[in-house]
């Protein structure tokens, strides 16, 4: 069950391998084009989904 959580690190992979989904200007967000803030949101997205894995699949004798 443990190894099931690992698919959720294909969400980041997806969200900025497939450009037609943010490849646009608009909405701007603070000055800066979706095309940035979109990608510049997925790093914190990433770093909280990674933590999640990690915490979730870590045998209790590792803590």
């Amino acid at each position: 069950m443990r190894r099931a959580w690992y698919a959720l690190l294909v969400l980041p992979f997806a969200g900025t391998l497939i450009p037609p989904l943010y490849n646009h200007a608009r909405p701007a967000l603070f000055g800066l084009p979706f095309f940035y803030w979109y990608q510049l949101a997925w790093v914190p997205v990433t770093a909280a989904i990674l933590g999640l894995v990690i915490s979730l699949t870590r045998k209790r004798s590792d803590v």
